[in-house]
């Protein structure tokens, strides 16, 4: 293949395993060939900056970076795509939080605040993503002055339904159960997809997307290729070109290898 091929790939249940919280050495080879072969490598994550903590052992090979869903797109030092959420609808699920009585990690451009803590987010980002969350701040007095990229409430599908209504300017990007990533409206993956291709100058067919939730289907679609896990719901295979094998059973190194991007 020639050398102007993009991956994009998701990190959790993508790359990182669930299940022992790191990357396959598969994968970590897979990648380390891919780039020796010129291949570009970009990290789509709907996690904010503050949260990418697993990735040590391929940092080296990362190009650049999709987070918040696409709302905070960056290369090096610089900021490639940001869009922001309205202080109107901050308060707003502020006061459904009061209201209803649920959590919401909320991420400014330098700092997370994690409004009304509950058990809940220690169980699902501390134990099941290893997201240390007892260092964070309750005080959104903390993110005065600064744009904030995304808010994540604990709640239900049901209870979303209820507070999305409330949010005039935004749009939920659910990939868990138990939360939901709610970004500014029409920022999804793909948007942070078509700003970084676009700064990049790459021909949207050029490139391979990777992903296992229902927030990397925008990406999935938008992309050249669009490659789903195993381990992915129904849903999202549905929107892929191509499922590979569970993330436990090496299906990033597999994909990789499927399209000859590796060996």
């Amino acid at each position: 293949m020639n050398k102007d091929i993009v991956i994009f790939s998701d990190i959790d249940g993508t790359l990182v395993s669930f299940t022992s919280h790191r990357i396959p050495v598969s994968a970590v080879e897979a990648l380390t060939e891919a780039k020796r072969r010129g291949h570009r490598f970009y990290i789509s994550t709907g996690r904010p900056p503050q949260f990418i903590n697993n990735l040590q052992q391929i940092e080296h090979l990362i190009d650049g970076y999709l987070t918040t869903n696409g709302a905070y797109c960056y290369i090096g030092q610089e900021i490639v795509n940001c869009r922001y959420i309205s202080e109107e609808d901050l308060q707003a699920i502020v006061e459904a939080s009061d209201e209803m009585n649920f959590s919401v990690v909320i991420a400014g451009e330098r700092d997370i605040v994690v409004y009304n803590n509950n058990s809940l987010v220690y169980e699902i980002y501390q134990k099941g993503l290893h997201v240390p969350m007892d260092t964070y701040s309750q005080d959104l007095q903390l993110l005065k002055g600064q744009r904030i990229l995304q808010i994540s409430p604990f709640i239900t599908v049901e209870e979303e339904k209820k507070v999305m209504p409330r949010l005039k300017h935004c749009m939920s990007n659910r990939w868990h159960p138990q939360f939901t990533d709610i970004t500014a409206e029409g920022v999804d993956k793909s948007v942070g997809f078509q700003a970084m291709t676009s700064r990049l100058g790459i021909d949207p067919s050029r490139t391979f997307a990777i992903g296992d939730g229902g927030n990397d289907i925008p990406l999935l679609r938008a992309a050249g290729t669009g490659i789903a896990m195993g381990n992915a719901d129904e849903t999202t295979k549905e929107s892929a070109d191509f499922v590979t094998a569970h993330v436990d059973d090496d299906g990033f190194a597999k994909a990789l290898r499927h399209f000859g991007l590796s060996q």
